[in-house]
């Protein structure tokens, strides 16, 4: 009997432990079962309001990353929009500068030379313009593999070469403004120069305009900042105008009797205006030159025009009137013989006779005049413009 006792108290030592272990998880259990008895809503709102946070942040995520890569998308195709529309405006600019070339080679075939820059040659059409082959090219190449740095490349090379291009044409625009500017100036300064030497004449280059038909109204300044505006065409179209108007004030001159009645240096024997007369020895009005010459020697022509006279004019003696338009003639008298007939065309340096003494006159002379409107004037100032003339054509 003892020994059993013994043995019943070892078994129950060994077991108490583990008694106590399961009583603690039991006790655990129930009081998490008691817990989740108690605070079930609030156990389970917490987890769905995680799961919820998680979701909701999960999508948030999406959509940052969906909207970063349509926006990539958009940055890209816009850039390519973009650079496809600078390319097709600057191949438009292209052309237009090409268009305007020619009309500047048109232009300069018609403006006098300028005398400073005499030789140089002028810009050929076309000078300055992109060939084709440097145009960007926006598509990529067919059958490639997209990749990110492929479009990136692409765009780049695109942006670098209409940069180059777009430069050139700026270049050319400004040089293009620059040859145009020089053109009208070098018109302006010719149509400056030849109503000079007409006024020189003592003629008012007014006298030469050409009556406009059927145009008028009030005067209304044009505002410098619409002509602006119009930019180039507005300056090419300035200056054709004053081409035009060189181009005509060069026929006025050219009509005009500038040339010199005897070849050679004339000796004036006699000026225009008062002066002694050779036979009353009183004051009288020489009404033109007295120019020394030797008898039978030529009497030329000294603008273009249509004979009126021809015939022997009392003091003039033998006496040639031609008549040059415009309200102006020209006399030669004294002739010894007269070589065109009335109503003949003559060209300036065409012979209308030869130096002669017939009429009033003391000796071997021509006496040469000019009138305007019928009124005698000084022919030396006729005489003085064309040898400015001829010495500006000789420069």
């Amino acid at each position: 009997m003892h020994g059993l006792k013994i043995v019943s108290r070892s078994a129950s030592g060994r077991a108490a432990p583990w008694l106590a272990g399961a009583l603690a998880l039991a006790l655990l259990w129930a009081l998490g079962a008691t817990y989740l008895i108690v605070f079930h809503d609030e156990v389970l709102a917490g987890f769905v309001a995680r799961q919820g946070a998680m979701r909701d942040a999960y999508e948030a995520q999406l959509a940052e990353l969906r909207a970063r890569f349509d926006r990539d998308r958009r940055d890209r195709a816009g850039t390519e929009t973009g650079l496809a529309d600078r390319v097709a405006a600057a191949l438009e600019r292209q052309a237009e500068l090409e268009r305007r070339t020619a009309s500047l080679a048109g232009l300069g075939r018609q403006t006098p030379p300028d005398p400073a820059a005499t030789g140089a040659l002028a810009p050929r059409p076309g000078a300055g313009l992109t060939p084709v082959d440097d145009e960007p090219d926006l598509r990529s190449d067919e059958g490639a593999e997209p990749t990110h740095a492929q479009p990136r490349r692409s765009a780049l090379e695109a942006e670098t070469g209409l940069i180059r291009l777009e430069a050139r044409l700026e270049g050319l625009q400004a040089a293009q403004g620059e040859r145009l500017a020089g053109l009208a100036a070098r018109a302006g300064d010719e149509v400056r120069r030849l109503r000079g030497l007409i006024r020189r004449t003592g003629l008012d280059p007014a006298r030469f305009d050409a009556p406009s038909d059927g145009i008028g109204g009030p005067l209304v300044p044009l505002d410098s900042r619409i002509l602006d505006g119009a930019g180039f065409e507005a300056s090419l179209a300035l200056a054709r105008r004053t081409l035009a108007d060189g181009e005509r004030l060069r026929r006025t001159a050219a009509g005009l009797p500038l040339g010199r009645p005897i070849r050679g240096v004339a000796v004036v024997s006699s000026p225009f205006g008062t002066r002694l007369d050779p036979f009353t020895r009183g004051l009288a009005l020489h009404t033109g030159l007295d120019l020394k010459a030797e008898y039978g020697e030529p009497a030329r022509a000294t603008a273009p025009g249509r004979v009126i006279a021809a015939e022997a004019a009392g003091g003039y003696g033998n006496m040639v009137e031609i008549d040059h338009g415009h309200g102006l003639t020209t006399r030669f008298g004294h002739l010894a013989r007269i070589a065109v007939s009335p109503g003949q065309r003559v060209a300036a340096g065409d012979m209308i006779g030869s130096v002669g003494s017939t009429g009033r006159s003391t000796g071997a002379h021509l006496h040469y005049e000019t009138r305007i409107d019928g009124v005698p004037v000084d022919p030396q100032r006729f005489l003085a413009a064309g040898a400015t003339r001829a010495q500006h054509d000789a420069d």
